[in-house]
């Protein structure tokens, strides 16, 4: 029988001082880009790298103080507007030494405290959390362990940043936009906080204040109606049931997200509706589908893009400098409207 093949020895830092005919000292100096390497040296040195294929071990610099990997948690890993945000931390890091590293949470507390343990357990530089649900404390605890930066909730704190879109005034975007349509019966399908004390800092509960806010603004609040389900597409499937089966049912849909809008559409075609005709739909995220022409989704733009390049900005600095004031970031949210919401 042929004999399997050897696995190949990975090539260490010896292979390329005794390649280039330096020291390991000499080698490390060049790989840190530390003073002492000469112009010659450098040249030796990188040339060993290329011929032998030498790539430096994370795990053994992270023995020395610094991985350079930085970890991305999810809640969801199927929600597309995500995806705007980790284009945004790739760009900002486009040219360093950093590599990002992803991680879905299943949008649970347990999933959330696995994810960041694995985090931390394997030395990251820092890390981007996206919407977590875990509490005040335990984000203290871990950003006093790890340079942090929170995505989304709309607290403040003293050892972590923060970036987030202003949901209260996009929330407010929505409605004005249906109010000046001449709709009245506005409805409202929100993502169901479980938890009273997190509750004013998540995005999905300051988008439903601020819904209920600019309702009672256009003189709608009696008209205020709520499902509360998940930001999901199966939670905006089941909101819209709910909404269709009321007595009155609206002529409106402003979805928490476009994730949810998508579901709101489902629902709509499986009732023998469709947007705008019999139901205006609007979302938010202005993710790269509700662009499309067949969907055409009118929703809030906050720029993924930019939250993104702003917290690995955020980031890179608090690792730099990791006793420096905290920064709170808010961005302003624009309108997207597009087809799927017409005149009453």
């Amino acid at each position: 029988m042929p004999r399997p093949p050897v696995p190949t020895r990975r090539v260490t830092i010896i292979d390329v001082a005794r390649h280039a005919g330096v020291s390991t000292t000499a080698v490390s100096k060049v790989l840190r880009n530390a003073y002492g390497a000469s112009p010659q040296m450098q040249a030796k040195v990188r040339a060993a790298i290329d011929e032998l294929g030498y790539r430096p071990s994370a795990s053994a610099r992270g023995l020395r103080g610094q991985t350079y990997t930085i970890g991305v948690m999810l809640p969801d890993i199927r929600n597309p507007f995500f995806a705007d945000i980790l284009d945004g931390i790739n760009a900002q890091l486009d040219g360093t030494d950093y590599q990002v590293l992803i991680a879905a949470s299943c949008n649970s507390e347990p999933g959330e405290a696995h994810v960041t343990d694995a985090m931390i357990d394997r030395n990251m530089d820092g890390v981007i959390l996206i919407a977590p649900l875990t509490s005040r404390q335990r984000l203290d605890r871990i950003a006093r362990t790890v340079p942090t930066v929170v995505v989304g909730r709309h607290g403040h704190s003293a050892v972590y940043d923060t970036v987030a879109d202003d949901d209260f005034v996009g929330a407010g975007l929505i409605v004005a936009h249906l109010a000046g349509l001449g709709h009245r019966r506005i409805a409202h399908i929100e993502h169901h906080e479980t938890d009273p004390v997190r509750l004013a800092e998540m995005p999905n509960a300051v988008r439903a204040d601020g819904y209920r806010h600019a309702m009672h603004a256009h003189g709608l609040g009696e008209h205020i109606d709520i499902a509360s389900t998940t930001y999901t597409q199966q939670g905006g499937y089941l909101g819209a049931q709910q909404l269709l089966a009321r007595p009155q049912r609206p002529t409106a849909i402003f979805a928490g997200a476009d994730i949810v809008a998508m579901g709101v559409l489902d629902a709509l075609a499986d009732a023998g509706l469709s947007a705008p005709s019999d139901i205006s739909v609007a979302g938010y995220d202005n993710t790269t589908f509700a662009a499309f022409g067949p969907i055409s989704l009118t929703t809030v733009d906050q720029a993924g893009h930019q939250i993104g390049t702003n917290a690995a900005r955020l980031l890179l600095d608090r690792i730099t400098d990791s006793s420096r004031p905290t920064t709170q970031v808010k961005l302003s949210p624009t309108l997207a409207a597009r087809r799927t919401t017409a005149p009453l």
